[in-house]
């Protein structure tokens, strides 16, 4: 469970909160790397719970982790631009309270599921959907992506494209990939229901084509939601290559300390 939820952010529907996990031996004068999950559920709903077991396993490899609420259809009456918004606001609040945090603002990464894999990869492209009033001076760009099964494809035959059709081109990450984006691991199974192994491979070309690291990983026969703990053997896989794609970047140091199921 986490050690200490806080307000990130107060809106008209009430507060918005992150759950943060911290390493034994904590303290404001360290400097550790920090990664915040989104929770999946089509902008619609989910719950913060999911990234929980995602945040304890990396909290025990030394990382400070978060896993956020955000504001949904069915909680808060919002549409998917909202979801953005408050992503971008909950990477603000972490660096601008970096220091406090004893966290190292240029070791940020941003991770999710589904919708929420959306949201980290659109604070890691897209340039607009940003809080009205929010201090803009300080970035909400991650420094890595880690993205499962992301609906990061929300044009014309995109997911999610009948909710976001008047905005999709500024809204899609797939189609604002840029040179300076942070680089990204993607995991996919070729069983999933709303995203085709197509849309990752694309997104992977683009970033490449733009200089851009992205290690992609298709599973065999897995579904929509293949990662959650539940599914205990991919849980443990889909981490482990996240342990290395992070100590690759130097927010790890070692080799993961999960092996097998």
């Amino acid at each position: 469970m986490p050690d200490k939820v806080v307000v990130y952010k107060q809106v008209g529907e009430g507060e918005l909160r992150l759950h943060i996990f911290l390493p034994a031996g904590h303290g404001a004068g360290d400097r550790r790397a920090v990664v915040v999950f989104f929770h999946g559920g089509g902008w619609n709903g989910g719950e913060a719970s999911q990234f929980f077991p995602q945040c304890e396993y990396f909290v025990s490899r030394g990382m400070v982790a978060m896993s956020a609420d955000y504001r949904t259809a069915t909680s808060h009456g919002t549409s998917p631009a909202e979801c953005v918004k408050d992503g971008k606001s909950a990477l603000r609040w972490v660096r601008r309270h970096a220091a406090k945090l004893g966290i190292d603002p240029d070791r940020v990464a941003a991770g999710g599921g589904s919708a929420g894999g959306q949201m980290a990869a659109a604070a890691g492209t897209i340039a607009g959907f940003n809080e009205e009033g929010e201090d803009l001076s300080i970035s909400c760009r991650p420094d890595a992506l880690v993205l499962f099964n992301p609906v990061f494809d929300n044009g014309p035959g995109g997911y999610g494209y009948e909710r976001v059709g008047e905005y999709w081109r500024e809204f899609s990450p797939l189609h604002n990939i840029a040179a300076d984006m942070p680089p990204a691991i993607v995991f996919l199974g070729d069983k999933d229901d709303l995203i085709p192994t197509a849309t990752a491979e694309e997104f992977k070309r683009r970033m490449t084509e733009k200089g851009v690291r992205c290690d992609l990983h298709l599973y065999a026969n897995q579904p929509h939601g293949f990662f959650n703990y539940a599914n205990r053997e991919m849980f443990v896989e889909t981490v482990i290559e996240v342990d290395r794609f992070l100590a690759s970047l130097g927010f790890l140091t070692g080799e993961p300390t999960l092996s097998s199921i």
